[in-house]
């Protein structure tokens, strides 16, 4: 049962402003046990985020393939497990390494 507050008196906008003053608080200590916690994963050796689709040797394997004309896209992508735009996501048309190549290579 929702409580009714008349923000139109003084006491009215009082309890507003603590209840208002206890979420700001709530929402604080939530953050601050997230980053604690995502502080000892990092200690703990742990990384978050998705794991990349392709490895070094497959950007590789990608990069080489990309460079040849005669290559065929569908033929490489199948060959990998990859759908055609996450290849592309990795190397460009002519071979050259897209963010996310140089980032599983640790060029960046």
């Amino acid at each position: 049962m929702p409580a009714q507050i008349d923000t139109t008196t003084a006491s009215g906008r009082m309890v507003f402003g603590i209840f208002a003053t206890l979420a700001e608080f709530e929402r604080d200590l939530i953050r601050e046990r997230t980053m604690a916690g995502l502080a000892s994963a990092r200690a703990r050796g742990r990384k978050g985020g998705r794991k990349f689709a392709l490895t070094k040797a497959q950007v590789r394997l990608a990069q080489a393939a990309m460079a040849q004309r005669d290559t065929s896209v569908s033929d490489l992508c199948k060959e990998l497990g990859i759908e055609r735009v996450t290849l592309y996501r990795y190397v460009g048309p002519k071979g050259e390494l897209r963010d996310h190549g140089k980032h599983v290579l640790g060029l960046t």
